[in-house]
């Protein structure tokens, strides 16, 4: 099978892709295909992250990162479900986590996309912070891209009417929030992905504080203000 193939037809042609998700065709093909593809291209990303601090944490990035979106989409797939089974929703848990899977796809396209900036940057500018920040941005831009396909898809395969598809949606909004608070703070419960030039390397550190507070810091310390 030609994993990635199927990922650019996706990519190509998303309205056929969305009417055999919403007629259940072809469901596990596009699973196992858009897993596959993203884990590795997850992991060509992550590689050049941890590259800064040297062949282990590259290494661990690698494997890291994939399981960060991996885990992520697992732990808010079931609240997913069950908002929309209330809300009278018809579609199976295989429909979710296939549109799950295709966002998280288009995620792994982009940041494919966007590797060789930023290993430009990574070897052209000696900057931990620069490239932290970098990559923060990177990683943001391409989730809301990802994000924003996903929701659009849920309007798309959408069985409800009236009242019961407003509730819908609405439920679907605030889950979104949800699961942008859960990858964002299980990226920060499993880092390092960069690593501290010069520091040992370490696969995982101690839980402590979150990632909204040390966000703030990062940009502190750009800004002089730390």
């Amino acid at each position: 099978m030609n994993y990635f193939g199927i990922v650019m037809e996706f990519l190509r042609d998303r309205i056929k892709f969305l009417q055999n998700v919403r007629n259940g065709k072809h469901l596990e093909k596009y699973i196992i295909s858009f897993a596959l593809c993203s884990a590795f291209f997850f992991a060509i990303y992550g590689g050049i992250m941890g590259s800064f601090s040297g062949g282990l944490q590259a290494i661990a990035s690698a494997i890291k990162l994939p399981a960060l979106y991996l885990l992520t989409l697992l732990i808010c797939l079931p609240a997913l479900f069950f908002f929309n089974v209330v809300s009278g929703s018809k579609r199976t848990f295989l429909q979710y986590f296939c549109l799950l899977l295709a966002s998280m796809s288009a995620i792994s396209v982009m940041l494919f996309g966007f590797a060789p900036i930023v290993l430009f940057f990574r070897l052209s500018i000696n900057d931990y912070l620069f490239f932290t920040l970098l990559n923060i941005v990177v990683l943001a831009a391409s989730s809301f891209i990802g994000v924003q396909f996903f929701y659009r898809s849920m309007h798309f395969i959408n069985d409800l009417q009236g009242k019961q598809k407003i509730r819908s949606i609405s439920a679907v909004k605030g889950w979104l929030v949800l699961y942008g608070f859960v990858g964002s703070q299980l990226g920060w419960t499993l880092r390092p992905f960069f690593g501290v030039p010069g520091a040992e390397f370490e696969i995982f550190r101690p839980v402590e504080s979150n990632f909204y507070a040390a966000l703030l810091q990062i940009f502190g310390k750009i800004l002089g203000l730390n």
